[in-house]
């Protein structure tokens, strides 16, 4: 097995696009826009719907694809694909009758990248 090289840099240099999130503290602003978010995904059923969506084939889903994988009446369905796609998670088409719903990877990113420490990381060169 060859040997890597491993170069320590800070998250800035390794992703210069990167959010500002990970760099320095947030603002109020910034804490109540990802609040919103985590909002939003931080309840069972959007979370779930979440990951039907992110994980069925092509990257996107149908409603009619997503009401049959749970108990729930199709307003309430529908009551819950309104607040992710409000709280910028999931942006959909509506295709005749239907609407086809994907996630937006960029906000899923801008999360991730909340959660992550502003420390050193190590990056295999």
């Amino acid at each position: 097995m060859p040997k890597q090289d491993v170069l320590i840099v800070s998250r800035g240099e390794a992703e210069p696009c990167a959010s500002a999130v990970m760099r320095e503290p947030l603002t109020v602003d910034q804490a109540a826009d990802l609040a919103k978010v985590f909002k939003a995904i931080g309840e069972p059923v959007r979370l779930r719907l979440l990951s039907l969506i992110a994980s069925h084939a092509g990257g996107e889903a149908c409603v009619c694809d997503l009401t049959g994988a749970f108990e729930l009446s199709g307003p309430t369905i529908s009551h819950h694909l309104k607040v992710l796609r409000e709280a910028g998670v999931i942006e959909g088409d509506r295709r005749g009758t239907w609407i086809y719903y994907r996630v937006k990877s960029d906000t899923l990113r801008l999360l991730s990248e909340s959660l992550a420490p502003a420390q050193d990381v190590a990056v295999t060169a």
